[in-house]
């Protein structure tokens, strides 16, 4: 009993069948959820809120910065849904990921009880062997 060997893994399979859509939105959760994004977008915020408090030709958005804050609320709007959809692929990965896993324990448990069912068919061999030589020397010195 010949098994097919699988080229690709359960991630692999899993990512082929994404969307352009779901791709997009896991990148951006991806960027947005890093130290880095934190880092870039304070330095922005501080940068605004300076030039804004400190300008010398125009304030074009004066405190209490209503169009940081538009800006912000929009950020926000996107942010979580985007940041939703690729919670959700996460959770289908884990689900995939958890039925391959099961998959290949299934897998395990079943070839683990045919090398079982093997050894244990040696070893009767062996023991009727062994018994047949016992049976011939009992026979042999009997006489």
């Amino acid at each position: 009993m010949k098994k097919e060997i699988k080229t690709q893994n359960w991630h692999q399979t899993h990512n082929e069948s994404l969307s352009f859509g779901s791709k997009l939105a896991d990148k951006v959760a991806e960027k947005m959820g890093s130290w880095r994004f934190i880092i870039i977008q304070t330095i922005i915020v501080a940068v605004w809120m300076l030039f804004n408090v400190i300008a010398f030709v125009k304030h074009w958005d004066p405190y209490p910065f209503i169009l940081l804050n538009l800006l912000f609320s929009t950020q926000a709007a996107y942010a979580a849904p985007i940041i939703m959809m690729a919670q959700n692929r996460q959770t289908e990965r884990d689900r995939a990921q958890a039925q391959a896993d099961y998959q290949t324990n299934i897998d395990a448990k079943l070839e683990i009880e045919e090398l079982t069912e093997k050894l244990n068919a040696i070893e009767i061999n062996k023991l009727d062997k062994i018994i047949e030589m016992l049976d011939k020397l009992n026979t042999g010195n009997s006489k």
